[in-house]
């Protein structure tokens, strides 16, 4: 059994390289063999990149995310079309819109940033990691226009499953992260339950979304395996056979080759 944990910020699970390096190879013996590192900022992106450039198996994510839509930092397209050649980075992101904490003070200025991440990532031809609270009806407007050609993860995902009908139309894949596991989520287990079986993936979203098993604790890509055992519930499946097609559905989503 393998597991791709698609979504985790592993330098905000720790600062130091030797504790970001542990973090991974605790993954490793809980079967997680490969990780995508999301960062925020482009400065968090620097470190955590440098960090982890040994390792191997984690791929990571370059982009500004809505926490930072106040301050992206100067020349940051650039940059940001710069760290996207590096190796190992497999997509744009995290983007989106969160009108739940309205980082910036308003809708516009998120929606900007938003915009300029598809345009970047449609200019890369690299799938998009999508962050999205309570932003659902602008979100599926503007991906109607401007998702590119090699989609969008919608990463965790928590609208119900009126939401993910209407984006079954798009090239976009569905990511559950550890709020699936709570037993008040119905919304969000009805779709896991109802989405066609290449249509998603897992995540960890460490240090956040903890798992129900390991509630009141800082969330670890190791914990990914609870997430697993409860869609394979959610589903009546078996787990190996649940995460075999979410391996592969991850390879796909991210354009990778199936011997990576």
């Amino acid at each position: 059994m393998q597991l791709f944990d698609t979504h985790a910020h592993l330098g905000l699970l720790h600062n130091q390289k030797m504790e970001q390096l542990m973090a991974v190879q605790l993954a490793k013996l809980k079967s997680v063999k490969h990780i995508v590192s999301i960062c925020n900022s482009l400065p968090d992106f620097e470190n955590t990149y440098t960090n982890l450039e040994s390792a191997s198996d984690v791929f990571h994510a370059v982009g500004v995310s809505p926490t930072e839509v106040a301050n992206p930092g100067r020349d940051w397209e650039e940059k940001v079309i710069e760290f996207a050649n590096l190796p190992r980075v497999i997509a744009i992101g995290e983007t989106g819109l969160d009108y739940f904490h309205m980082f910036g003070g308003n809708k516009s200025i998120q929606i900007e940033l938003f915009l300029k991440h598809l345009d970047i990532a449609r200019h890369l031809d690299l799938p998009v990691i999508i962050h999205n609270r309570d932003a659902g009806e602008d979100l599926l407007t503007i991906l109607k226009e401007k998702l590119p050609p090699k989609g969008g993860i919608l990463h965790c995902f928590g609208e119900n499953w009126d939401f993910a009908r209407k984006a079954l139309d798009l090239n976009v894949t569905f990511s559950f992260a550890g709020n699936v596991t709570f037993k008040n989520s119905r919304a969000i287990q009805e779709v896991a339950k109802k989405l066609p079986a290449d249509r998603f993936v897992i995540e960890s979203e460490a240090p956040f979304m903890t798992p129900y098993p390991y509630k009141g604790e800082r969330n670890k890509p190791a914990y990914i395996i609870e997430t697993a055992i409860t869609l394979s519930e959610i589903r009546e499946t078996y787990l190996e056979e649940l995460c075999e097609t979410l391996y592969a559905n991850s390879l796909r989503a991210f354009s990778l080759p199936k011997d990576v």
